[in-house]
């Protein structure tokens, strides 16, 4: 677990491949479970321990958690996350073919299938469907893979998985939505990058960015980077 940035009121950490965020059916360990024993160690508290989580991220992808640590902020960070109001998330995602357009914005509506834990996206609005919109960039090629760059403007589930599916773009390792092989680590590579958000109490800008995982195709895309040799929105 890699913590980002801590204070008072919130904290947040970097999210591994295969992190369960909260718990579900399978009543394993989570992060939530993790960051309430980090906070009752760190500041000896006794008793329980307060964590708020006001967002999420799918199991196999990897980057930004942001947690509260009191209900105040825990309140005012639900209302920015649904309103979409004062915070920014960026996502990179290692596809196997590079995009039609260098940039586009995709819109769509996405409607869950509950009980195969899937969406589907429509070109129209359709019963129990939700309007998505997001906006990709491609910013990097290596021998098989290509470095997407993207802007959510919703939160759907599953949403960049979905909407990157309709143009035949399959993120490396997503077995759910098209790619033909699994990782290793049982992650998807899709990492939320870039978190920028008013802060919940302080009301100060913050910006936060996580490194991605350690393998061998994220390091070839950051070498990339280092070596000067791409110049993508998001600094590295």
């Amino acid at each position: 677990m890699e913590i980002l940035y801590e204070d008072n009121h919130i904290i947040v950490v970097n999210k591994a491949c295969g992190e369960l965020v909260q718990s579900d059916i399978t009543d394993e360990r989570t992060l939530v479970d993790e960051m309430k024993d980090y906070l009752k160690e760190k500041y000896k508290k006794p008793g329980n321990v307060f964590v708020g989580l006001p967002h999420r991220l799918d199991r196999p992808t990897s980057g930004i958690v942001l947690l509260a640590k009191t209900g105040k902020a825990l309140e005012r960070l639900n209302l920015m996350f649904s309103n979409r109001d004062q915070i920014n998330k960026t996502y990179w995602a290692v596809v196997n073919k590079r995009p039609p357009k260098h940039t586009d914005t995709l819109e769509h509506y996405l409607r869950k299938n509950q009980n195969k834990n899937k969406s589907y996206a429509y070109p129209h609005a359709v019963p129990d469907a939700k309007y998505a919109r997001l906006t990709y960039r491609h910013v990097a090629s290596i021998e098989k893979y290509h470095l997407l760059e993207i802007e959510l403007f919703t939160g759907r589930h599953h949403q960049i998985r979905v909407q990157l599916g309709t143009l035949n773009l399959r993120i490396k390792g997503d077995l759910k939505y098209g790619f033909p092989r699994v990782n290793k680590n049982k992650g998807i590579h899709l990492h939320a990058r870039k978190l920028e958000f008013i802060h919940p109490v302080k009301k100060t800008l913050v910006t936060i960015i996580a490194e991605p995982p350690n393998d061998k195709v994220w390091n070839e895309f950051i070498k990339l980077f280092r070596e000067n040799q791409f110049s993508p929105v998001i600094p590295v």
